[in-house]
């Protein structure tokens, strides 16, 4: 007669719960369109900050040779080039401005391109990039300022880098707000979810209203 073991199963151990998903870091990508505008405004303003930079290098070279340059975009008073980069304000950190934009422009076009390729970043990456963002929209605006209310000249390329940070910075700010990477009522979520565009609009506008204002007579002479 065969025996039968009766095993207590009180006495077996568990298997291991698995591992909450919110003990993994939270990693977030971006949608193509998103990428895409990074790339976009990165490229626009590495262009810009190349053509400066080569300006710049003209002008400093004629005056070795005891000669003048004039940027082929100083086109009347208002809107000089030229008077824009022989400014103290276009070496605010001892060298051209446009150095420090090829370097960061660079960086947003390969964040851009990161994302297209299906990159995921962590919390803090995206919270880092958007602080660099806000560094880059502050330096921007008071360049404003000053290229309106000191220097009185326009640039246009550095009105080209003015608008591609602008569109960045709004439209990754509206990103870390949507993932709750930044803090937010849910109204703020909802609004930026559909209506990001007004936000850069409003703002590129103005500045748009500021430079015209600045030069009405100028501009209806």
């Amino acid at each position: 007669m065969s025996k039968t073991t009766v095993r207590d199963a009180s006495t077996d151990r568990e298997p291991a719960a698995p591992e909450p998903d919110t003990a993994r870091p939270r990693t977030e990508g971006g949608s193509r369109a998103f990428a895409l505008l990074l790339v976009l405004t990165g490229a626009a303003g590495v262009l810009a900050a190349w053509v400066i930079t080569l300006d710049k290098f003209k002008l400093l070279e004629a005056k070795v040779a005891g000669t003048t340059y004039t940027p082929g975009c100083s086109l009347n008073p208002v809107v000089s080039c030229g008077s824009v980069m022989e400014s103290d304000q276009a070496s605010v950190f001892g060298f051209p401005n446009p150095m420090l934009g090829l370097v960061a422009y660079g960086i947003v076009i390969c964040v851009g391109m990161s994302l297209l390729a299906g990159a995921r970043f962590p919390r803090w990456f995206h919270l880092t990039f958007n602080a660099g963002c806000l560094f880059g929209v502050g330096f921007v605006s008071w360049l404003q300022f000053e290229s309106l209310y000191r220097i009185n000249a326009l640039c246009l390329w550095c009105c080209l880098a003015w608008v591609a940070t602008i569109l960045m910075f709004w439209y990754l700010t509206s990103f870390n707000v949507r993932k709750g990477f930044l803090p937010a009522p849910a109204a703020v979520r909802g609004f930026l979810g559909e209506f990001t565009w007004v936000l850069p609009v409003l703002h590129i506008g103005i500045v748009g209203m500021m430079i015209l204002t600045r030069w009405w007579d100028f501009w209806t002479a």
